[in-house]
């Protein structure tokens, strides 16, 4: 078994876990009200935008989410929030560092004794959710369960979705497919694009991810006998329709989206493995990504 399969797979422990620290970590939390912003790089990117998405549309206060490297020092937060697995990323260092003194900062991450630690404020360590692999899964998750426990928005019907999502099996056929789409609405676009990026770094495979409703504006022109089309969380009227239509195969999320992202990193696994590549080590990727001047 490979690293990231053994990762995946002890998610729904990590959840459980995360969700029931909530409490303990509300102070270095963002607080209702607070204009938040949350950043991150590559997956912790993605976290970002579905947990934006999730604490405005839960009326807890504007939030929005940058890529580290993209955040604007001209604009006016009470808190920005960064996601950090390896706590070593140059960009988002970079970022905590310039807010120093100026707008306080929290840091979520699985490594205490990274550099991360003594440039934000307030750190929440979730060590129990670090990997081995390069490529992340139950990090994210885990600091994502965090933040729904800490808005109010975690259930256990979400731990046992999850459980449900390691013991199903895959669709048929989903695994030969050549080409991979994956569709949100709200908070789980960002899990779109996460279920999209598993796929390119583990399989190297031809995929994409849009908000549901963009699909329409032009990506389904590829959508064909072959491809696969996959919605986390309720679709749009209509769409599966219009997909099943083209030849190409609709996967319809029937479980709560995060643990739908669980089923397309198990996907990432598989295909990766039918391909005979080795998941846990992507080409041109590290864990982390330090930048050297």
């Amino acid at each position: 078994m490979s690293h990231v399969e053994d990762e995946l797979t002890s998610q729904p422990e990590c959840w459980a876990r995360a969700a029931g620290e909530a409490a303990a970590h509300a102070r270095a939390l963002p607080a209702r009200g607070e204009r938040v912003a949350i950043v991150g790089c590559g997956t912790s990117y993605f976290m970002a935008q579905a947990a934006a998405a999730l604490r405005e549309g839960a009326g807890q206060g504007e939030t929005d989410a940058f890529a580290a490297s993209e955040f604007p020092h001209g604009r006016s937060y009470d808190r920005v929030l960064a996601l950090t697995r390896s706590g070593t990323t140059t960009e988002v260092l970079d970022v905590l560092g310039e807010l120093k003194g100026r707008i306080p900062t929290t840091a979520v991450t699985a490594d205490p004794g990274t550099p991360v630690v003594d440039t934000a404020d307030e750190v929440v360590v979730l060590d129990y959710a670090d990997e081995r692999s390069v490529v992340q899964t139950r990090f994210a998750t885990t600091a994502l369960t965090l933040l729904r426990a800490h808005l109010e928005l975690h259930g256990d019907g979400v731990v046992a979705d999850a459980a449900t999502a390691l013991s199903a099996p895959l669709p048929e056929r989903l695994v030969d497919c050549t080409q991979f789409t994956f569709l949100g609405r709200g908070w789980t676009v960002g899990l779109a694009h996460e279920a999209a990026l598993k796929m390119r770094e583990a399989s190297q495979s031809w995929t994409e991810s849009y908000p549901a409703m963009e699909y329409r504006h032009g990506p389904i022109s590829i959508t064909t006998r072959g491809t696969a089309t996959w919605m986390l969380g309720s679709a749009p009227p209509g769409l599966a329709e219009q997909v099943r239509a083209t030849g190409g195969l609709w996967i319809d999320g029937a479980l709560d989206p995060l643990a739908e992202l669980i089923r397309a990193q198990r996907l990432a696994v598989a295909v990766a493995e039918a391909r005979g590549l080795d998941p846990d080590h992507p080409r041109h990727l590290t864990r982390s990504v330090i930048l050297t001047p």
